[in-house]
């Protein structure tokens, strides 16, 4: 066995989904019905049966238009997979092809190819597009305050995560420098880098 066989049911399964999504945005059980429909309607005045000895021979003078009009239901079918936006109209001009199929092709393929035309365009017809999914809403009563679900705890702080914890060591804070009127720290000491610019040097006078 080898190791591309566990692949293949998971792809197949993802195929099915893909067809599945595909076939439900567009009027597919139509077009199907309506191409059905075309195939006896064009079939029926070409061919030739056997009957023991006997060969009957279906064909009529109004093959052409038998063959014409099956090759439109076809087109039909088609179109509606894959131009859904003209769905009325094809259903309806199957619709009209279905009829004229009776007098015209041995009774619109001996009422096989004419029920089907029929069924796929009054689905055609009736078929909307569904509406798409809605968002989930989210669930008020399953989230508290904060977004903390309902019935949890309200958190308390630790004791060393306290205020206190977070204050300043002695060594850490600044020092109480003076300025002076220009805003600049004023260190008569002069061992301040920043009052001398000499890198901790005293100034000499």
């Amino acid at each position: 066995m080898s190791a591309e066989t566990p692949a293949a049911p998971g792809q197949f399964a993802r195929r099915r989904l893909q067809f599945r999504a595909w076939r439900g945005t567009r009027p597919f059980w139509a077009g199907l019905f309506v191409m059905l429909g075309g195939l006896p309607i064009a079939y029926f005045p070409y061919a030739h049966l056997q009957v023991g000895h006997l060969t009957l021979a279906m064909a009529t003078t109004a093959g052409a238009g038998s063959l014409i009009i099956g090759v439109l239901l076809v087109v039909l079918g088609f179109s509606l997979w894959f131009q859904k936006h003209v769905r009325t109209f094809a259903g309806v001009a199957a619709i009209l092809l279905a009829l004229v199929s009776i007098p015209v092709s041995n009774l619109g393929g001996f009422l096989i190819g004419f029920l089907l035309a029929m069924v796929g365009g009054a689905l055609a017809v009736s078929w909307a597009p569904g509406a798409p999914p809605e968002p989930q809403a989210v669930q008020e009563d399953t989230q508290g305050e904060g977004g903390a679900p309902a019935g949890a705890a309200p958190y308390e702080a630790a004791p060393h995560e306290s205020a206190a914890y977070y204050e300043a060591a002695p060594h850490e804070s600044a020092p109480n420098v003076p300025a002076d009127e220009a805003g600049e720290p004023n260190d008569l000491s002069g061992t301040s880098p920043v009052s001398n610019g000499a890198n901790g040097r005293h100034s000499a006078g």
